[in-house]
């Protein structure tokens, strides 16, 4: 795989643009400690949800901005974003740092992406946040998010705009640009966590924030993701972090993560869906520091 770099330092703060293949990789530095890279959900969001300033008092973080979002280039051919496609990205940005082994940060669709890159490249990895993430997808996994998404009303009675969120969610699979499937995104984003309603002028800002990209998002996977004979592979530290009332990678995901890994902690917090690091951010800050001590 060829790169080239535009940067005198890989882990100077800030932004950074190098090339993989012909085609551009963004990512951005803060924060001081062990080098953690973090890899954001979707596919197809922004990576700029995931920033997590409390993480950046322990480690020195690296969000990469995933090939089709954001800053980084679009792939020619629309059936390459898949799986192997990100973890390719991933070990880019890894040998681009320069550092023997990282900490490795995924959430959702990115610990699909963390957990293939542990089992491809097990030298190159300190420990791992794996983060409301599963070790599988399939039909009874999007059976059981669907089963969550249908019952969200009935989670928030009192509140009328409650009732509106599964149908919002709906007109995700439809959207075909990137402004009506952000719309779609924004308006359904309640269902991700444990009580919006109770917080909406707190949480509101992170939910107009949030962009999505059409291509990256609509894009199917060839292969079903199914890791779950292969997770005692993963011999380093890692923590499990699961929101109680995550909707879609619930506490049964990463239990069953958990059970497969032979050296993982599993942490649930109790106020969280999907965005811990929102709704918890102590709490999940002190659960991926933890790794440090393991």
């Amino acid at each position: 795989m060829g790169f080239t770099s535009h940067d005198v330092s890989a882990l100077a703060p800030g932004a950074h643009t190098f090339t993989v293949d012909g085609v551009r990789q963004v990512y951005h530095v803060a924060g001081t400690g062990p080098v953690c890279v973090a890899h954001s959900g979707g596919p197809g969001i922004e990576w700029a949800y995931l920033r997590t300033p409390g993480l950046e008092t322990h480690f020195t973080m690296v969000y990469v901005e995933p090939v089709g979002t954001g800053a980084s280039g679009q792939l020619d051919n629309p059936d390459d974003y898949r799986l192997d496609t990100y973890v390719r990205f991933l070990h880019a940005v890894v040998e681009h740092l320069g550092e023997p082994r990282v900490y490795l940060l995924g959430h959702s669709h990115g610990g699909f992406v963390v957990q293939r890159y542990a089992l491809a490249h097990p030298d190159r990895i300190s420990g791992l946040a794996l983060y409301d993430t599963s070790p599988v997808t399939g039909a009874e996994f999007w059976g059981e998010a669907m089963a969550g998404l249908a019952a969200y009303p009935q989670r928030h009675p009192d509140r009328p705009e409650a009732a509106t969120v599964p149908a919002a969610f709906a007109q995700i699979g439809g959207a075909t640009d990137d402004e009506s499937l952000g719309a779609a995104l924004r308006a359904a984003l309640p269902v991700y966590f444990a009580d919006f309603w109770g917080r909406q002028d707190e949480f509101a800002p992170f939910q107009a924030a949030v962009r999505i990209w059409a291509t990256p998002a609509g894009a199917q996977d060839p292969t079903p993701f199914d890791v779950r004979e292969n997770l005692g592979e993963i011999t380093v530290p890692v923590v499990v972090i699961v929101g109680a009332y995550d909707f879609i990678c619930g506490p049964r995901w990463a239990e069953q993560l958990h059970a497969g890994l032979p050296d993982s902690r599993l942490v649930t917090l109790e106020r969280s869906g999907h965005f811990a690091h929102i709704e918890q951010s102590v709490e999940f800050t002190d659960a991926v520091a933890e790794l440090l001590k393991r």
